[in-house]
């Protein structure tokens, strides 16, 4: 997959900022939110374990089971 992801540290309540490239997706607070997100994206076969492992996923501020702040 050429696609980049980042997911950025957990903000106060616990939800985190994704983008995908330059593009701002939203504000996810859980896997199955950003793997949603993805698939709005047009990204149709996306699942929640594959964003946890997946190697195009840049997690910041914590991996994928940091939601606190």
């Amino acid at each position: 997959m050429t696609v980049r992801v980042v997911v950025y540290e957990p903000a106060e309540d616990g939800g985190r900022r994704v983008r995908l490239d330059e593009r701002f997706l939203g504000m996810a607070y859980t896997l199955l939110d950003i793997a949603e997100f993805l698939r709005a994206a047009g990204l149709p076969d996306v699942e929640p374990g594959e964003v946890a492992s997946a190697s195009w996923v840049e997690w910041r501020g914590g991996g994928p089971g940091a939601w606190q702040p």
